[in-house]
Parts: C-alpha cells; structure tokens; sequence
C-alpha cells in the first residue's frame, strides 16, 4: 500500500466498532462492522440486527461471522475488525461459493481455535484429532468426542469441587457445540473463539485470520477508492454531529 493510500485509510482504522446494531453512527463511529461497510461503500444505511439486514451484495456467511465477532469480542480487539471494512460489500457469491466459505469456517475454528482449549482442558489426543481433521466429517467425529469428554471431565470436576478445572472443560464441551454448529451456521464459528478467548491467548487474533481466509474464497468485493470511503465515513460523523 502506497504512503497516500496509508493516509487515506488511517482515519478508516480510528472508526469506532461497537456491540449491537446502531441506529445511525455515533461522532466517533459507532457501529457494527457491517454497518461500516455500508457507510465506507456508498450504500444507504440501516442497522444490521441480523445477518439477513445486510445489503444482498454482502456474503451471508462472511457478514454473520463478521457480525458474531463484532458482537463478541472486547472493544480493543474489536478495532481489528476495520481492516475488512472494504471487503464486505461485493461479496456476495454463488451458493456453492457460500458453502465452501460456511466449511472454511468451521473447519479452521476447529483445527486452529478449538485445539489450545482441549489441550487446557486436559484433552490432549482430542486436541491433535482436531487440528489434523482432513475434512468436516472426520472435524465432526472430534467435535462430537470433545462434546462428550469435555462434559464428563466438566461434571466429574464439579464432584471433586476443582472449578478451574471444571471451567476449562465446560468451556471445551460448550466449545466443541459451537464448532459443530458452525457447519451450517456461520456465526456460531464466532461462538467458537468466544468460548476459547478466556482460556487461550491469541485467540481473536486467529480468529481475524480465518476471517482474512475466508475472503479470499470466491468473489472479492470490488475496489473501493480509499478517499472517497474515508470521506464518506466522515461526512457520517460530521452529520451526526450537526443534528
């Protein structure tokens, strides 16, 4: 990236992301970055309560697990999210290209983030049955096996009052859910770095990656002028300002 485009994107990074949807941005921002999407592409502006508000131009899967981190990580790592604002819009994609995203997700939540959390909870050989699944079904055998496990050591915990370790495998079992559901339900792959992040460092960091993975499957959205989405996202706070 050119010196002038670091300039133009710079003040892009200083928007302000925020749980929850948002009526219209804030002075500073204010909003989710589905809705920044929008502001930074030109589109007219609605909040984005669920996935099924965004521009039918925005990939579902892409925007639901967008949305889900955005919702669930904590404020500083939450600005990571702006370095994607001007990928969501345009990406929208064939069914099959939908689906091949939706398994990118879940599968590599379930090789990359699931495996530190096994292994904290005591679940060491479920851990590298995980991160060396070839496919979703052998990633769904695990998943199922770490379900189980984890709520057995989580119960027999409990019984024996350790709460840490109790903790770590109720997290792991509630953890292996979410990665199962992620095969079908993209936001539930944010669920998956959710239940990790407490336990393993490097978690939404990771989780950035495989959202940087998964949009480099199929369409790329098309270039957005720096400038002008920079201006646009500033005449947003401007008119904020002025009512």
């Amino acid at each position: 990236m050119s010196d002038h485009a670091l300039d133009a994107f710079a003040p892009i990074l200083n928007w302000r992301l925020l749980k929850g949807s948002h009526s219209f941005p804030g002075p500073d921002g204010g909003t989710c970055i589905n809705e920044a999407a929008m502001v930074a592409a030109g589109l007219p502006y609605r909040a984005i309560t669920a996935t099924e508000d965004c521009p039918p131009c925005f990939s579902r899967p892409l925007a639901a697990y967008a949305l889900g981190l955005n919702d669930a990580m904590p404020e500083a790592e939450r600005q990571g999210l702006m370095a994607f604002v001007l990928r969501l819009s345009g990406s929208a994609d064939a069914p099959a290209i939908e689906a091949a995203r939706t398994a990118f997700l879940a599968l590599e939540s379930a090789r990359r983030i699931l495996p530190p959390l096994l292994d904290a909870a005591g679940l060491p050989a479920l851990a590298a049955r995980c991160e060396t699944a070839s496919d979703a079904q052998s990633a769904m055998v695990a998943l199922r096996a770490a379900e189980m496990q984890g709520g057995t050591l989580a119960y027999a915990a409990a019984g024996r009052h350790a709460w840490i370790a109790g903790a770590r495998a109720a997290a792991a079992a509630r953890t292996a859910t979410a990665a199962l559901r992620a095969f079908t339900d993209p936001r539930s792959a944010a669920e998956v770095a959710e239940g990790a992040a407490p336990f393993t460092e490097g978690t939404w960091r990771i989780a950035l990656t495989i959202l940087d993975g998964a949009l480099g499957i199929g369409r790329q959205a098309p270039a957005i002028d720096l400038v002008s989405a920079r201006d646009r996202l500033e005449a947003a706070r401007t008119h904020t300002k002025s009512v």
